[in-house]
């Protein structure tokens, strides 16, 4: 194979996602264990979008609308955004490549921060890009050492806000400065698959900057707070030319029926959207004050999940915590080895994950 790929795809580690709970229970027999460990939402999908996705089944042998015109009409609607400015993807890990394939060429930069997304360092190398990773300040995005690392090899720029997996922001103010020192070659990815979830005025609404003319992409997904995260159904906003330009790359039906009738429902069903940001934010409130008396910091987040630090070797305990039926997610690979990340769950789902890590760290 060493003649057959090249150095760059050999060099790549690939992306190992949360342990499903079939493969737990297959590897070690435990039942009914907790999965916290992919910031899913715990309280699942509208039924609204449940009765959409069964009235689709009749016609899943018809190819799905390539455009997807019902979906991209509904979030022009819901957002007040021309449809010109609008991208469906099977998920933002898609469009994370669209937008490298479009943008970048073999040997250009990409600038992203250490601690945030792994998949923007995945995919560039994939594309022969040269990633220039920055290290966080105060666990955030530090945007005048991004903007400092940005040269005239630089095409895209990605900044996670909220950050995956750390929870934590960056301000408007801070946005629009950095915004600002950036040149005209230079594209800004704001990455918001959490952006439901958000309860704090400081965080921009990069969907302005777009109004303005910027070269900035917003993009957000289905996955998290509408709880269609096996469907695979994400979307972004940008410039209409750099819409156009993405257009060309896009697979011709690179999402299915159910998922676009599945997602048009669920953004007419603000009803759930509301109990799943309330219960998220009650929950994760209760579970930092428990953490708290465990003596476990975590840190503030604005996001459907927490990184904790636990004190020892964070792959250590989420080995003792999966043997006893909890699967959380060790940090080790993004810089935080004594931390786990883990997903905001059902009050039961919670109780059980802090029963277990109190049994594991204090027997």
């Amino acid at each position: 194979m060493k003649n057959l790929v090249p150095p760059h795809i050999q060099a790549i580690k690939p992306y190992e996602p949360g342990k499903p709970i079939s493969e737990l229970e297959r590897e070690l027999g435990i039942p009914s264990s907790v999965k916290l460990a992919s910031n899913e939402n715990p309280l699942g999908p509208s039924s609204k979008a449940v009765r959409a996705m069964r009235a689709c089944l009749k016609e899943v042998n018809r190819y799905p609308d390539g455009g997807g015109f019902e979906l991209t009409r509904a979030l022009s609607r819901k957002f007040d955004m021309p449809a010109e400015s609008i991208l469906l993807g099977n998920g933002s890990n898609e469009l994370i490549e669209i937008i490298v394939r479009t943008f970048l060429r073999p040997g250009e930069e990409v600038v992203s921060a250490r601690g945030a997304f792994i998949v923007y360092l995945l995919v560039t190398q994939a594309a022969g890009g040269k990633n220039v990773v920055v290290p966080m300040k105060e666990d955030t995005h530090d945007l005048p050492a991004m903007a400092t690392a940005v040269t005239e090899r630089t095409r895209l720029v990605f900044i996670a806000n909220p950050n995956n997996p750390t929870g934590t922001w960056v301000t408007r103010t801070a946005v629009d400065r950095f915004l600002r020192s950036i040149p005209a070659h230079v594209t800004v990815v704001m990455d918001e698959a959490y952006h439901e979830y958000v309860s704090r005025r400081s965080v921009p609404d990069t969907l302005g900057y777009i109004r303005e003319g910027r070269p900035v992409i917003s993009l957000r997904t289905f996955s998290k707070a509408y709880g269609l995260a096996g469907l695979r159904i994400g979307y972004l906003f940008g410039p209409p030319r750099h819409v156009a330009e993405m257009n060309k790359v896009r697979q011709p039906f690179n999402t299915n029926s159910l998922a676009q009738a599945a997602a048009v429902a669920a953004l007419d069903d603000e009803r759930h959207l509301r109990r799943v940001v309330r219960v998220n934010r009650r929950e994760k409130r209760l579970l930092e004050e428990e953490l708290g008396k465990l003596g476990l910091p975590t840190l503030p987040s604005e996001a459907n999940f927490l990184l904790v630090q636990v004190g020892r070797d964070g792959g250590e305990v989420y080995q003792e915590l999966l043997r006893k039926g909890v699967i959380t997610r060790p940090m080790g690979g993004y810089g935080y080895p004594h931390h786990l990340r883990v997903t905001v769950g059902t009050p039961d789902e919670n109780r059980i994950f802090l029963e277990t890590i109190r049994e594991v760290l204090q027997p």
